[in-house]
């Protein structure tokens, strides 16, 4: 069975992500959206919320369960077999953030490959950080959200 592991701090999932997730499953066998704690983040939703918001927008897909967890990536898939990261790509500066994480995880788990997907053209401009600052400046997030995740802004 090829597992495919796509992490992120989630705060909140966006279509972006969702589209990503979709592919995802698309390719895999079973695909585990894992929600982290990234140290230099700082969150609006809580870890509870937010696996909350992507378990409500993914239960349409069958081979996709979430977790949560306090470890690096490369040891939760170390932990639990899976030898594929997905990653998703929207600009340059994501690749090069991307591609030098895929580095330090290969050299921590050999047996791990990253599986880099573009963003679809139509969520490029998306991320869980501008979606934050619209709705704090009163703008309308929901073309960027799962519906699942609007109630959560409320």
């Amino acid at each position: 069975m090829k597992v495919g592991l796509y992490s992120g701090s989630f705060d909140p999932i966006t279509n972006g992500h969702l589209d990503i997730i979709k592919r995802s499953a698309a390719l895999f066998d079973k695909v585990v959206v894992l929600i982290g704690i990234n140290i230099e983040k700082k969150y609006m939703f809580s870890l509870e919320e937010r696996k909350k918001m992507v378990s409500e927008a993914c239960m349409d897909f069958k081979n996709v369960t979430i977790d949560c967890t306090d470890l690096l990536t490369v040891e939760y898939s170390k932990k639990h077999n899976i030898n594929f990261l997905i990653r998703s790509i929207r600009n340059s500066e994501d690749y090069s953030v991307e591609n030098k994480l895929s580095y330090f995880n290969k050299e921590l788990d050999s047996n791990l490959e990253t599986i880099f997907l573009l963003a679809d053209e139509k969520y490029r401009h998306i991320s869980s950080s501008s979606i934050k600052e619209l709705h704090a400046y009163g703008q309308d997030i929901s073309k960027y959200v799962p519906y699942a995740v609007l109630k959560y802004f409320k």
